[in-house]
């Protein structure tokens, strides 16, 4: 699914969910304004027949919140039986649910008008719902909806006062339109359409909005997707501030190479669960070690792993920080077999500080984040030599000269050592307190 298609699917659900919270709302702010009205009509009831010459608007009102009470809890109802559909058919539906709504309002109007041969009610507060259809426009997240919606009603509530002032007061529409009273009419309509613009604006700011965190989302759900767990949450929230890092580059790394000695002699005498708690019991200390020291475990390899030091987010002291957890690392089995928590264990690690390859490396379908070249053969090759100088750490001349005096007093020179697969002799250092 490409990015588009997602934001869309996004989207839609969005809609979906606020359409069904705009019935509710309609709902709730209905039932309230009728019986606010109620509760006026019941401190102001002789002035209100000084308005009216009978209940009619009041009761008006009533079958109105009713009437549209019950449409928004259809429209509830159906919209969440009928998901598809809705999803489908979301453009149409919501300029044709918009239009009921303001019509209805409308009629409601012309209805109290027509029994009360009055039109005082085109300036009571019931007029003014009109803007409450107008705002909640905006959790619909379409801008050319809520100026719908505003013109709408501007249109409805003009015609019906212009045609109905002129008809019970006898005189020409014109010279209601040129009055005083058009000018009324006209203004507050004018206001209708410019709250239907505001509307429109912010329901376009918060879709944008949105859209902004669903990429963002979509950018830390493709780290995760990526790595897996195998980054810090501090080296994930780097990559998402400087995600070209992920592309195809040349960087200065540390690749470390761990591997646990005389594994294959512990399988043949353990069962499997035995061997997968072992693992676990070694690998759940050692990760957090390599993590915490800005480290990224690139694949297990059965009794080990690859670690680097320096991708994808850069380091400034690779080999200092890979120095350090490799030490740790040894110092933490040490004091676990020492207290029974594991079988009596040792490593082999390999140190190398070199240029590298980086970056996705893969189709559209999968991708991996690899790191390529001599470094990563020189590291393994390295670690390989522990067997050779029993020992637990060795580390090149590379990753030596860069660590600090302090830790390179715990080094010792070994003299130089050939490397399989290079001409070149190597100049190795071994962690001096590793037997």
């Amino acid at each position: 699914m490409n990015k588009s298609s997602t934001i869309e699917e996004l989207f839609n659900h969005e809609i979906f969910k606020s359409e069904r919270l705009r019935t509710i709302i309609l709902i709730s702010l209905l039932g309230l304004e009728a019986l606010a009205l109620l509760v006026i009509y019941l401190f102001y009831s002789e002035e209100y027949l000084k308005m009216f010459d009978s209940h009619m608007a009041l009761y008006a009102i009533f079958i109105f919140a009713l009437v549209i009470i019950g449409y928004e809890s259809i429209v509830h109802f159906l919209i969440g039986r009928n998901i598809k559909v809705f999803f489908l058919n979301r453009k149409f539906f919501g300029y044709f649910n918009s239009f009921s709504e303001i019509t209805i309002l409308s009629l409601l109007l012309i209805f109290i008008i027509e029994y009360s041969n009055q039109t005082n009610i085109l300036q009571a507060p019931a007029s003014l719902t009109y803007f409450i259809f107008i705002v909640l426009s905006t959790l619909r997240l379409n801008f050319k909806l809520s100026v719908f919606v505003g013109l709408l009603a501007a249109l409805e509530y003009i015609f019906i006062s212009m045609y109905y002032s002129a008809s019970f007061n006898t005189i020409e529409f014109d010279q209601i339109y040129s009055g005083p009273t058009g000018m009324h009419y006209l203004g507050q309509g004018l206001i209708m359409v410019i709250t239907g613009i505001a509307a429109g604006f912010v329901a376009d700011l918060i879709r944008k909005k949105m859209v902004i965190s669903w990429n963002s989302i979509k950018e830390k759900n493709e780290v995760i997707d990526l790595f897996g767990q195998q980054i810090s949450t501090q080296i994930a929230e780097n990559i998402l501030k400087n995600h070209n890092e992920l592309s195809g580059t040349k960087k200065k790394v540390c690749i470390m190479f761990l591997d646990i000695r005389g594994f294959t002699p512990f399988v043949e005498r353990n069962q499997p669960e035995e061997v997968v708690a072992y693992l676990n019991a070694l690998f759940s200390f050692m990760i957090d070690i390599v993590q915490e020291h800005h480290g990224v475990i690139n694949q297990f390899l059965g009794d080990g792993f690859m670690a680097t030091f320096g991708a994808p987010v850069t380091l400034e002291n690779s080999s200092q920080h890979a120095t350090e957890a490799s030490i740790q690392i040894i110092e933490k089995v040490a004091a676990e077999v020492k207290t029974g928590s594991i079988p009596d264990t040792r490593l082999g690690i390999g140190l190398h500080y070199d240029e590298a390859i980086t970056g996705n490396i893969g189709s559209f379908k999968r991708k991996q984040y690899s790191i390529t070249g001599r470094v990563v053969i020189m590291a393994s090759r390295i670690e390989q030599l522990n067997k050779k100088y029993n020992t637990q750490l060795l580390i090149s001349m590379e990753v030596f000269n860069q660590l600090s005096d302090s830790t390179k007093k715990v080094f010792v020179n070994i003299g130089s050592s050939h490397i399989k697969g290079s001409e070149k002799q190597v100049l190795l250092y071994k962690f001096q307190n590793n037997d």
